[in-house]
């Protein structure tokens, strides 16, 4: 059967099945309490929060990927300096940072920027056998003038209040004006990719991203002064009450007892269901834009360039300027995920940033929800994120169902051991099974 009748052959009543079956095993973690399922309401939201996030981060990809083609291996970058921008915007000025070495700091940025524009115009305007040690002069004199500037600033930073802070510290403005400019960090350092990137072919796209993905992380994880580095940044604030604060509301607890629900219980679940509301507006306002996006010109466009780039260069396209602007548009919606992350978590740990997580893992979903299908990318977001937290308990429970008859020993002890491992074996299964019976995906593109 050709690709055309098997996309006529996708029943139009698959998506919402699906999302049903989705929401039915969300109710279930809510309700029932066994080997399979929690019977916690707290578990199944914090479980939906993060699929919820997930989902956007599955959106930025599936516009890369869906819509042009672009095979973006750094994901986990992108995310970690959209979570940046909550540290940078909301957190509270650390007292004496900015007087220990805030201007000389600007100053650096600004000479390394600076040194870039120039070295860039010395390849343009230098010609001949001058070109090349013009730009070695102006890389050389720059650099040495940057961390001239840089470094004591740094340690002077980075001494101020060492134990408790030693970072910049943020501008104290509300978080949620965090989340769009973490969209912006993401999208400045595309196009700074993107520039020098998307002329190669799409293998080495792939090389590219991963590696500057890493070197993004890497910088976070090294540079104190900006992220604290490994100490993590915590206390970031919140959009919504804190439980603590709702436990000591009387007109909360009394409600609480009208539910038949203790303060703590209740407080979690309301917290929870308060950022539910926030992640579900950004998920369907981008899914929204980005349903009107795709079927507007300049979508058909896009995916006549991922189609066959040849044709679409032949008929006047630009296609190396379409899949630049395509790149920073996904990667923008990936650092959004990122802000909106770390302000969920109140917790900025550049350890945490992690390729199999966040980069593998988002890839996964979008082929099991179906490429170049902004709902099915949402769909396989949040059911792969829930099959990957309960494989964690539910991998125990089988492996002693199947150990249950062996007996006691190495073999069994070692079986029993390793079943916590069990989510990467089931995520490959699913993984297999999707590209098998659903090679388009779940709700594959129309």
């Amino acid at each position: 059967m050709s690709n055309t009748r098997q996309a006529e052959a996708v029943s139009p009543w698959r998506a919402p099945v699906l999302f049903l079956i989705l929401a039915a095993l969300f109710l279930a973690e809510g309700s029932f309490r066994n080997a399979l399922f929690s019977g916690s309401w707290n578990t199944a939201l914090a479980i939906l929060n993060m699929g919820l996030i997930s989902a956007v981060m599955a959106l930025g990809v599936n516009m890369q990927w869906g819509y042009a083609g672009l095979f973006n291996a750094g994901v986990v970058g992108f995310l970690a300096l959209g979570g940046l921008a909550p540290v940078l915007v909301s957190t509270a000025p650390v007292q004496g940072a900015w007087a220990a070495g805030g201007p000389r700091l600007i100053l650096a940025l600004l000479v390394g920027l600076g040194t870039l524009v120039l070295a860039a115009q010395a390849w343009k305007r230098v010609s001949g056998l001058m070109r090349v040690p013009a730009l070695i002069v102006v890389l050389v004199l720059g650099f040495v003038l940057y961390r001239w500037l840089f470094d004591p600033a740094v340690m002077a930073i980075e001494a101020n209040n060492s134990a408790r802070a030693g970072n910049i510290g943020g501008l104290g403005w509300p978080v949620l004006m965090s989340w769009p400019v973490g969209a912006l960090f993401a999208a400045a350092a595309a196009w700074g990719v993107g520039k020098v990137a998307l002329g190669l072919r799409s293998d080495y796209l792939a090389i590219a991203t991963l590696g500057i993905g890493e070197i993004i992380v890497a910088v976070m994880r090294n540079e104190e002064w900006l992220s604290r580095g490994v100490k993590n940044v915590s206390g970031i604030p919140r959009p919504v009450p804190y439980e603590l604060d709702l436990q000591n509301s009387p007109d909360f607890v009394a409600r609480a007892a009208e539910w038949g629900l203790s303060p703590a219980v209740a407080s979690g679940i309301w917290v929870k269901l308060l950022y539910a509301g926030l992640f579900g507006i950004v998920l369907l306002g981008l899914i929204l834009l980005a349903e009107l996006a795709l079927k507007s010109p300049w979508g058909r466009m896009m995916r006549a360039i991922r189609d066959n780039e040849t044709a679409a260069e032949a008929m006047g396209k630009d296609v190396t300027r379409r899949h630049l602007q395509i790149f920073v548009i996904g990667s923008a919606v990936i650092g959004l995920a990122g802000a909106m992350m770390v302000t969920l978590d109140g917790l900025l740990s550049p350890n945490s940033f992690n390729p199999l997580r966040y980069t593998f893992l988002i890839w996964v979903m979008v082929i099991v929800g179906g490429s170049g299908n902004n709902w099915g990318a949402a769909l396989g977001a949040i059911l792969v994120w829930f099959l990957w937290i309960k494989a964690e308990v539910w991998g125990p429970e089988l492996m002693r169902l199947v150990t249950g008859p062996l007996p006691a020993g190495a073999l069994r002890d070692h079986l029993l051991g390793s079943a916590p491992h069990m989510r990467f074996i089931a995520l490959g299964v699913v993984l297999l099974l999707v590209l098998r019976f659903a090679p388009r995906g779940l709700v594959p593109e129309k």
